[in-house]
């Protein structure tokens, strides 16, 4: 049966199946990357022996990221469940994580610490979710509570678990809640979230479907930490809506990783995050710099008039954009030949113009880059303004749209919100069904597009939300907390 459709990330309208009645039908693997820690993995198994998702539908893959010891199976543990190594050519959690993937075979994948302890119901919760809908990354719940090995026995981990009482196990007052709440609570349990829902993907326990998972690239294996939330972008960009669930509630047994070594941490993982995530780290708004992961992918004809505004649009207020010409590029000619009677002069020409920019690239087809969160057509006649693009992200933003059509006399600009046309295209509907859509003809936003009025941009067209001062205010302390959980 064909999922159904939501808009943004307002899961409300789905709904998972309830009741002890229910019969599920996915299979799902847990995958758990581990380097060391046997102690911990046994009480981690012994939890998930007792979960009340049906055995049978359950499999766990534990991928020994070259511990010493090797890591072993004990007594205690799923039915299915097995060792593996990672796959040749990486190491640490993201190539861990990609190598158990490969190696299991549930519909659903199950991401989980190997210091989570889960409650009775921790898969069982998530998995209602997926039979819900296909496209779904759904988080489950933890607390972070102190432990130190040999607070707890395999045997009564898994009792206390088979009985309900997973709870008792730690006084929850003394425990400390993830810096995502916050986040979860002040946007009715992400309902209300805009296009940074993603950002509350922090590993530990995650669960989507295989589908989606390969449909994002999996994880980046060449990010030592920080991937999970370059993964959570990852879903989002291939059309994911974001689900907190409390009923999959877990222990996480010790301090936040990051702890210990909280600001060189923080120091380690931005770089990684910033040029893979545009819309997170403050250092764009600021440096006008390249970065591998451009906000935005302008397009443009190459036809006369283009070499004018691929100009206009470089020297724009956002710098951090990549624009392809889109033409049937001439091969070179080799032998002699009348270079001025060339029925390919004005292509050779233009490609000879851009030649050292490298920003700009001469493409084929207007077939956008999957990782770019923006995607902008420009008729080759416009000539836009130095705030059109930043007037344009930042009017689609506020407006929560999937697709902005902008009528000029120069003919349509069109913005495409990649995580819209991704989730249309999966569900076969028009991106109106997943996100907003709106066509403006007049107003401010024209005069930011055109440049008719050098004052008009983001922040009247936006209502202030698109300025880029505004977003590094309004960013500081998310961005604090996202890299430093």
């Amino acid at each position: 049966m064909a999922s159904p459709s939501i808009l943004g990330n307002d899961y409300g309208t789905l709904a998972a199946p309830q009741g002890e009645d229910w019969q599920p039908t996915l299979s799902v693997s847990i995958v758990i990357p581990a380097h060391g820690g046997q102690e911990r993995l046994d009480v981690v198994l012994a939890a998930l022996a007792a979960q009340t998702y049906p055995a049978e539908l359950l499999e766990v893959v534990v991928v020994d990221d070259a511990s010493d010891p090797p890591l072993r199976l004990p007594e205690l543990r799923p039915e299915l469940t097995r060792i593996v190594e990672p796959l040749p050519g990486g190491w640490a959690s993201a190539h861990a994580t990609n190598s158990g993937v490969e190696r299991s075979d549930g519909e659903v994948v199950l991401r989980l610490d190997s210091d989570m302890l889960a409650w009775a119901d921790h898969v069982e919760s998530q998995m209602r979710w997926h039979h819900a809908a296909d496209y779904l990354a759904v988080l489950g719940h933890k607390r972070f509570v102190d432990y130190s090995p040999g607070d707890l026995d395999p045997g009564e981990v898994h009792k206390a678990v088979a009985d309900g009482k997973a709870a008792e196990l730690f006084d929850r007052d003394a425990s400390e809640p993830q810096w995502i709440e916050a986040i979860i609570d002040r946007t009715d349990g992400l309902r209300t979230s805009d296009h940074r829902a993603f950002r509350v993907l922090v590993g530990a326990t995650f669960s989507v479907h295989r589908t989606l998972y390969k449909a994002s690239g999996g994880m980046d294996a060449d990010v030592i930490l920080g991937s999970d939330t370059i993964f959570g972008y990852r879903l989002h960009q291939a059309g994911a809506a974001f689900v907190p669930d409390y009923g999959s509630s877990s222990w996480h047994l010790g301090p936040r990783q990051i702890a210990a070594r909280g600001q060189l941490a923080k120091h380690y993982r931005r770089p990684f995050i910033a040029g893979r995530v545009p819309e997170l780290d403050l250092k764009r708004p600021r440096a006008r710099r390249s970065w591998d992961t451009p906000l935005a992918e302008v397009f443009i004809d190459a036809a006369a008039g283009a070499e004018e505004c691929a100009d206009r649009v470089l020297a724009g207020t956002v710098p951090d954009v990549r624009v392809s010409l889109v033409g049937r590029w001439p091969g070179p000619l080799r032998e002699r030949h009348a270079p001025l009677d060339d029925p390919d002069l004005e292509l050779r020409l233009l490609a000879e113009s851009f030649k050292g920019e490298a920003r700009v690239r001469l493409a084929g087809d207007d077939e956008p880059d999957a990782d770019v969160p923006y995607r902008i057509w420009l008729p080759a006649q416009a000539r836009p303004g130095r705030k059109a693009v930043e007037a344009l992200v930042a009017f689609a933003n506020e407006r929560r749209l999937g697709l902005l059509e902008v009528e000029l006399e120069a003919g349509t600009v069109r913005l495409e919100r990649a995580a819209a046309r991704a989730r249309a295209d999966h569900l076969g509907v028009d991106i109106d069904a997943v996100w907003g859509f709106a066509r403006v003809a007049e107003g401010d936003l024209v005069d930011a597009v055109t440049g008719a009025n050098p004052d008009s941009g983001s922040a009247e067209v936006g209502r202030g939300g698109g300025r880029p001062e505004g977003l590094r205010r309004r960013a500081r302390g998310a961005l604090g907390r996202l890299l430093g959980g």
